[in-house]
């Protein structure tokens, strides 16, 4: 009988790749790795592991391992959130990946509200950026994330997380304050030749933002880097930058920005994506509740305002 345990591991090496990433996250020391796989060769009797270099590559037959393994982890998963289901009381912990501006303006009622509707659930938070938050989703190391998809540019699709929409938010052109003696800024053509703040390469929206500024005729200076949004707010509002923000980076706070609209009038898609094996487990389906509650309510406080 092969060791479930084992074959995780041996599933897990091919997601991460070395056996010091799979050790670490898995906190288990690198040596003990090494030590499970040789024990899972001798009970499957046959070759998974061959040294290329410093690495290790996994055979076809370890290919074959996995396979069945991601089947059966998938499986345990599901009689997990069945055994849930089955209790009267909503229980467990639910770890969530979520970017920076859910985060903001999203997370801080979610939690009161499961506090309130569900207090011996734990909810642990997680900043991470879409992309890589559905890998990790997928790999086991979260159990929900809050992701975002841009115009244009798909997030990452894998076939054992779903996705659920929670909530769109408009994108504009965040401008400084209008300062006297400056030409009025009324369109994005407008900013040809002004410095642009922008998340860093790789980031959605940094690509949408790019491609956004040469569909208008220009390629944007951008002079300043950062995935903090926070940071890329204090620029704009002190008159050092411009940027494309979405409408969820405001909620709850007042800013001294313009805010144009662009054309077209192109919005983001943020949703919720969870292992479909652990879909129904009842601490998931409450995070989710509550989540959709919170866009809902900040939906409308943006429309009223």
């Amino acid at each position: 009988m092969l060791d479930v345990r084992r074959l995780r591991l041996l599933r897990e090496l091919q997601i991460r790749g070395t056996l010091a990433e799979v050790a670490e996250a898995l906190q288990y020391s690198p040596s003990s790795v090494s030590q499970q796989l040789a024990l899972l060769e001798k009970e499957a009797g046959v070759e998974l592991l061959r040294k290329t270099g410093r690495r290790v590559q996994l055979t076809p037959q370890a290919e074959v391992l996995v396979a069945h393994t991601a089947q059966l982890l998938e499986t345990l998963e599901q009689a997990e959130a069945d055994l849930a289901a089955s209790l009267t009381t909503v229980t467990g912990t639910v770890r969530i990946a979520v970017f920076q501006s859910a985060a903001l303006a999203l997370m801080p009622d979610t939690l009161s509200r499961m506090s309130t509707a569900y207090p011996e659930v734990r909810i642990e938070m997680t900043q991470r950026e879409p992309e890589t938050a559905l890998h990790e989703t997928w790999a086991r190391d979260f159990d929900l994330v809050i992701a975002e998809q841009y115009p244009g540019h798909a997030a990452p699709r894998y076939p054992e997380l779903d996705r659920i929409k929670l909530t769109t938010d408009a994108i504009r052109l965040a401008v400084p304050p209008q300062a006297a003696g400056r030409p009025p800024i009324t369109s994005l053509q407008d900013t040809a030749d002004m410095a642009w703040v922008m998340e860093p390469r790789g980031a959605a929206s940094r690509h949408w933002a790019e491609q956004a500024c040469r569909s208008a005729g220009f390629e944007p200076d951008v002079r300043f880097e950062t995935a903090d949004l926070q940071a890329q707010i204090r620029l704009i509002e002190s008159g050092n930058a411009v940027a494309l923000m979405p409408d969820l980076v405001w909620t709850g706070r007042g800013t001294t920005a313009q805010l144009l609209e662009l054309p077209a009038n192109p919005f983001r898609t943020i949703f919720t994506s969870v292992r479909r094996a652990s879909a129904s487990r009842p601490a998931i389906l409450a995070a989710r509740e509550m989540l959709a509650l919170t866009a809902e309510s900040v939906a409308k406080s943006d429309d009223a305002g």
